[in-house]
């Protein structure tokens, strides 16, 4: 058997290039290269293998190197890009040991709960223990084995530590598995020990031979199709909801292909925008503590809901208040039987563009009767005219945030990004946004993760190089986490921001103040002299932060204005930032949907003792499904 000489990290990399995945007869790298940061942990180690990967023509396959700025924002860019590629690719990540390894943590949580696929390589302390205790390391009295390593675990679906060379064929191999299953995928976690990364083996060739993951279409079983068909035949209100799933399968055409068929209704959850295009005669908008009243209403009355793709979260489900229905019932078509079960469900463990193809031929014939799709038109109609209003207020001095998504909503091209995560933003967005291709709308809300926004324009940018990306970040996003601004910029990505500026947390202020809490901590405002709260608004410049990370910013105070401004950020072939300021306390989307936030019963404040009354009415709609 015939062996090459490498290091570790030198074998990682060349391993990696060589890793492919398959669907419907389409191959293409799954990992084209790594984000990192290099510090003493990994500088000598994995940083050597790329530069040696880079420029010894001996190893022949391209895998490029992206340097970041902060831990946390690698991940989100990996993250982002392996969304917008439908989980089909990823990045790979790496971090010198301790604090940079910790700064992953959040972005492997994010990847996990979203059920997308990174490949991260935390350095981590020596394994021969030689200078224990190393810099940066967290001694354990009871396991020296312990490292800081050991927090990614609760949040990966894969985590190994490879103390030994001979580990990493072992480790690798399982990491792909993984991150190429769409039943289990999220993080997979190498923890590297910089002693390691550096140590020399003698590799069989064949470790490194092209490995192509095939991705397969998991057909739903016949007799569970044959249970699903019978209930919606019995159905008189079903109601569609699609989740993230149903993008990630590719499975739009057969969504609207089943809707048109069946004349059932399809709402979407964050993940699932866009799967059906928004001006389909079936498609009624966002379901949940979000959602659109057009969904929510039909969702409250359905007696059958048909989870394609979703993993029913509490903002989807509206803490379990949504489905009022007492003789609701549901059918859970999802690739991964965890979340098929969900809701007490009959359970169609199967891709979604299969299982969908299968219930529309198996329903040939079936369709929801004239009064269910007059009662749809007009849930439709009444919202698209909340929606019109909402994109035009019209509101002077300071604009809604509602009419900037409305301007952009109607400036944008189909296959174009927009790009949110946290705040009140995604509220707003998933009522108003009228996607029309299941690429157009990048919301992360399963992690809501505020700074992932600004990272993420440039992991969809390197997914889709010929769209718009536009993020829209708000001021409390800005303030999280900037700094991938240089790397967008050292990069030359060309991509769009839009900072909406009202000084203050809009999402978190506006529930604080519906729950009794009076927006208490969620202004930026100046402490006075005497150590009193002032209405005193803190003067930090974010359009001047903005330009000091190399980017161009336009300032603008108008609807007019920003529309302008995206035509000059469209037509120019530099990073830019639309600023402009918005009304902190909205108006918003009216909205039915409920959210399970506990208000305390021990309160002497007036505003509290209100919203515990109506919090302890709202709580009684609140059930349960086995």
């Amino acid at each position: 058997m015939s062996t090459i000489r490498l290091s570790v990290a030198q074998a990682t990399i060349r391993y990696l290039a060589n890793q492919y995945t398959e669907r419907d007869g389409v191959e293409q790298r799954f990992i084209p290269g790594m984000f990192g940061i290099f510090g003493h942990g990994n500088v000598a180690g994995i940083g050597q293998a790329l530069l040696q990967h880079e420029i010894d023509p001996a190893f022949d396959e391209p895998f490029d190197y992206w340097m970041g700025r902060n831990e946390q924002g690698m991940v989100h860019t990996a993250a982002a890009f392996a969304k917008q590629t439908d989980r089909l690719r990823t990045l790979a990540v790496t971090s010198s040991i301790g604090p940079g390894a910790l700064n992953m943590v959040t972005g492997a949580a994010l990847a996990t709960t979203n059920r997308l696929p990174v490949l991260l390589f935390p350095s981590d302390i020596f394994a021969n223990r030689a200078p224990d205790p190393v810099l940066q390391q967290i001694e354990d009295p009871t396991n020296p084995d312990v490292s800081a390593n050991d927090a990614f675990r609760p949040v990966s679906r894969f985590w190994d530590r490879v103390n030994r060379p001979e580990q990493l064929m072992v480790s690798l191999p399982r990491a792909m598995r993984v991150l190429t299953d769409p039943a289990e995928t999220g993080a997979a976690v190498v923890c590297m020990p910089e002693d390691v990364q550096a140590e020399v083996y003698d590799w069989p060739e064949e470790f490194f031979a092209k490995k192509v993951w095939h991705i397969d279409r998991r057909v739903p079983d016949r007799a569970a199709l044959a249970r699903a068909v019978d209930m919606i035949r019995a159905a008189k209100r079903p109601l569609a909801i699609a989740g993230g799933g149903a993008i990630y399968s590719q499975a739009s055409e057969e969504l609207r292909a089943f809707a048109t068929a069946t004349g059932i209704p399809v709402a979407d959850t964050q993940a699932g925008k866009g799967a059906i295009n928004w001006d389909h005669d079936a498609s009624v908008g966002g379901v949940g503590a979000t959602g659109a009243n057009s969904a929510n209403a039909l969702a409250a009355e359905a007696d059958l809901i048909i989870g394609i793709g979703t993993r029913y979260s509490d903002f989807t489900t509206s803490s379990q208040t949504q489905f009022k229905n007492p003789d609701v019932t549901f059918v859970n078509i999802n690739v991964a039987s965890f979340d098929a079960a969900k809701q007490g469900a009959e359970m169609v463990t199967a891709d979604a563009r299969e299982a969908l193809v299968a219930l529309t031929a198996a329903l040939e014939g079936y369709r929801v009767d004239d009064a269910y799709s007059a009662r749809i038109a007009d849930e439709r109609a009444a919202w698209a005219a909340e929606t019109d209003k909402c994109y035009h207020v019209g509101q002077e001095p300071l604009p809604a945030q509602t009419e900037v998504f409305g301007a952009l909503n109607e400036l944008m091209g189909d296959e174009d990004v927009m790009i949110n995560a946290a705040g009140s933003m995604p509220g707003d967005l998933q009522c108003l946004w009228r996607a029309r291709t299941p690429s157009q709308y990048h919301l992360e809300y399963a992690f809501s993760t505020m700074g992932y926004e600004i990272p993420a324009a440039l992991g969809v940018k390197m997914a889709r190089p010929e769209s718009e990306v536009v993020a829209i970040v708000g001021d409390g996003t800005y303030q999280m986490l900037p700094m991938e601004l240089a790397t967008i910029v050292q990069e030359r990505a060309k991509v769009i921001f839009v900072l909406l500026q009202n000084y203050g947390f809009a999402s978190i202020g506006g529930l604080s103040e519906s729950h009794g809490s009076q927006r208490f901590g969620t202004k930026y405002r100046m402490r006075g002299e005497d150590g009193s709260r002032t209405d005193e608004i803190l003067p930090v410049d974010i359009a001047a932060n903005a330009r000091s990370w190399g980017i161009d910013v336009i300032e603008v105070k108008t609807i007019a204005e920003f529309r302008d401004a995206y035509a000059a950020a469209v037509a120019s072939d530099k990073a830019t930032m639309i600023h402009i300021e918005t009304d902190l306390y909205g108006p918003n989307p009216p909205s039915i949907g409920w959210w399970d936030v506990p208000v305390t019963a021990a309160s002497t404040l007036e505003s509290t003792q209100k919203a515990h009354a109506e919090y302890a009415e709202g709580i009684e709609a609140q059930r349960r499904f086995f």
